[in-house]
This record gives C-alpha cells, structure tokens and sequence, in this order.
C-alpha cells in the first residue's frame, strides 16, 4: 500500500477482489447505459451442455449488447472434444445473439488454444496481438458476422 501525504489518497495493490469487480462492473454499467440511451442493456448469455449423468461437458458463457455478442469463455472436457459440442455451442450462441438483435459476434483466442476451430466456424481474424501471453504465442481476436 502507498500513500501521498499530500494528495490524501491510497493506493491498494492486491490480487482477486470480487467486492472491487462487482463495483466496477455497476460504474461502467452506469457510465454505459447514459451513454448508449435506447439501446437494451448488456446481458449475460450462457450455454451448457451436459452428458447423461447431468455433469457439465461444455460450456460457452458471453453477453449480448445492443447488435453485438461477445464470448468470453468456451471449454470442452477433453474426452468429448471430437464430439461436435464445440460447434453446438456456437450454434446455440449464435442463435441466441441473433435472436437478442445481435449482428455480430467477438472472441478471442490465443493461438495455443483454438482460433482455427473459430475459422472453421465462419469467423474472421481482426487482429492478434504476438507474443502474448510468453514469446511465440498470440491472443488472437476474431469477428462473425450473423
């Protein structure tokens, strides 16, 4: 922790603070909504699809907001990756987003994880940003158009 004697603030320096995210989250939700007036607020969008013995298998968890979805998350369990859940996913994601006024969906992947899969699924690559997270890899960005 630091503090300006002069100033009469305090710096915190800490690690997850899920008090901090929630009160984040309502600023900008706050600063968001005044600023995009007639457009619907942001919500959350999730899929899961789960096996015969109801435990999870895969699972997708993004928003909606306005005509644009975003994913934020995307696994499969590793012995059901050849099962097509990965597209059912998007499948179900996207029709949602399209349902909820989306145009478009944004994901990111990094290079070590599955940007082919997303291309293979009509997504284009924006941009990446190399040598993220370590030297060699990417966070690759991509775009749908729905």
């Amino acid at each position: 922790m630091t503090h300006d004697q002069a100033s009469g603030y305090r710096t915190i320096l800490g690690e997850a603070d899920e008090a901090l995210d929630e009160r984040l989250s309502a600023e900008l939700d706050r600063v968001n909504a005044e600023a995009t007036v007639g457009v619907p607020p942001q919500r959350e969008l999730t899929v899961q699809v789960l096996d015969a013995q109801g435990e999870l298998a895969a699972g997708v968890s993004g928003w909606t907001w306005g005509v644009a979805a975003g994913i934020g998350l995307t696994w499969v369990r590793e012995e059901s990756r050849r099962d097509g859940l990965g597209a059912r996913l998007l499948e179900e994601f996207e029709a949602e987003a399209r349902a909820r006024g989306c145009t478009h969906v944004f994901v990111t992947s990094f290079t070590f994880q599955a940007p082919g899969f997303y291309e293979r699924h009509g997504y284009r690559e924006l941009f990446r940003w190399e040598d993220l997270p370590a030297p060699g890899a990417a966070d690759v960005h991509l775009r749908k158009e729905l």
